[in-house]
């Protein structure tokens, strides 16, 4: 949980970059009566460049009909012909900048060193103290586990939705520093207090010594991992490096569910639930699922806003429960899809899971040493 809390935010070390082209085609549009979405500033990234001169027409049975015969079928986007969003972990090495990610590593050395110092040492941050406050809600440790994901909660996706708002105000890159700079210790919080409780609830079933089980939980948390983190590709945006935007991915994860955030949350959860077998585990899965579900929905509504009959345009074609569009024929897999993984970015993932695993000793003493 440590990892999924801490790296929620869809972080991987590569850029992402659009593909060359143009993303959609051109369906034919009627006079000036179209509708318009605004394409302006967003709580995730603003949209990419090509979508900004979009003017989705409102469809009838009879315009889609119609459109087919206007379709220009040089112009062929991820999903294929008529598709309107971006190919999800594109990643082109020579379109990176070594500037770019060393001013990526002096960003991230001085978040980590003010992280460390406002919030994670206990004698000179805010850490302990913010929850020794939540914790005198309650001597119960599942109830404190709740209000710690409820607070991250409303914090995170509220920062989320105001977004919009937020960007016009202060721009793009400040606002992603005030929505990382708020979230981050709040998730680090949460993650240290699970880590320190996580056995300390009510033991409701113990099955950790049944054969295959470790090996069954630790694939299941392998495969959360891949769901959990492409939701973002750019870590560069992730820091405000490059000016943040509100992608709308339509390949690679994203063919199997729209939301691979949440399926890889509850993937996780489970896994660990399972495992660990205590009340804590079920408050705290119970909680990261909810706030999911919620993300699961207002993720789209933002989208809606966002990217209008674009946005509907990829909906049709994808679904919140893995594999359901696959199976109902509304998402058509190109032929050679397991290319669409083998990206550099999906490499790092891989990686980065691997790495979070091996590194649970240290998660575990470093969270010990707080006393949270």
């Amino acid at each position: 949980m440590g990892t999924t809390l801490l790296l929620s935010n869809a972080f991987s070390p590569l850029s992402h970059r659009p593909r060359h082209g143009n993303q959609r085609t051109h369906l034919h549009t009627r006079p000036t009566s179209t509708l318009k979405p605004s394409l302006h500033n967003s709580p995730f990234p603003s949209c990419f460049s090509s979508l900004r001169k979009f003017r989705p027409v409102p469809r009838t049975s009879l315009d889609t009909e119609s459109s087919s015969s206007h379709v220009d079928h040089d112009n062929e986007g991820p999903l294929g012909v008529g598709s309107v969003g971006e190919d999800s972990a594109a990643f082109e090495l020579g379109e990176q900048k070594i500037s770019s990610w060393i001013y990526f590593s002096v960003v991230l050395g001085v978040v980590l060193f003010l992280l460390d110092l406002v919030w994670i040492d206990n004698s000179t941050g805010l850490g302990k103290a913010f929850i020794q406050a939540v914790s005198e809600l309650s001597d119960s440790h599942e109830v404190v586990m709740l209000a710690l994901i409820l607070i991250f909660a409303v914090v995170h996706s509220g920062l989320a939705s105001l977004r919009d708002v937020g960007e016009k105000l202060i721009g793009e890159r400040a606002f992603r520093v005030l929505f990382a700079g708020t979230s981050l210790p709040l998730a680090v919080s949460t993650v240290v207090y699970f880590i320190n409780h996580r056995y300390d609830g009510v033991q409701l079933w113990q099955l950790q010594s049944v054969p295959g089980l470790h090996q069954l939980v630790w694939l299941s948390s392998f495969i959360s991992f891949i769901f959990l983190y492409p939701s973002t590709f750019n870590l560069l945006e992730v820091a405000a490096v490059d000016k943040p935007k509100m992608h709308l991915w339509e390949t690679g994860i994203i063919r199997i569910t729209r939301h691979p955030q949440m399926v890889g949350q509850v993937i996780w959860c489970l896994a660990h639930t399972i495992w660990i077998g205590n009340s804590v585990a079920v408050a705290a899965s119970i909680g990261l699922i909810g706030h999911h579900l919620f993300g699961v929905w207002n993720g789209d509504r933002r989208l809606a806003v966002r990217y209008g009959e674009a946005f509907e345009d990829v909906k049709r074609q994808t679904s919140v429960i893995p594999f359901a569009a696959i199976l109902d024929g509304r998402q058509k897999l190109p032929k050679e899809y397991y290319k669409e993984f083998i990206r550099v970015p999906y490499l790092a993932i891989t990686t980065l899971t691997l790495g979070a695993y091996f590194a649970h000793p240290l998660m575990r003493a470093a969270s010990f040493r707080l006393h949270w």
